[in-house]
């Protein structure tokens, strides 16, 4: 496995909202930090900028924050 390959993240079920997903994964300590940076727009989502802390992520859904890839997983 290399850095730029994503950690997998099993999120227990169909959807997470994308806000919930930050903090679910490590990414971000807070629910607060997570609305911060995807209004700032440092969030990506299958490569591109979201500012929708409530968008719905589903099984194989990439979030990058600083760097880090994380994949969506039931």
């Amino acid at each position: 496995m290399t850095n730029s390959d994503p950690v997998e993240v099993s999120i227990g079920g169909d959807m997470i909202r994308l806000g919930q997903f930050l903090k679910y994964s490590g990414l971000l300590d807070s629910g607060g930090d997570a609305k911060e940076v995807v209004i700032d727009g440092f969030v990506r989502v299958n490569g591109e900028v979201d500012r929708r802390r409530g968008r719905q992520l589903h099984d194989g859904d990439l979030v990058t924050f600083e760097g880090r890839t994380v994949r969506v997983r039931p």
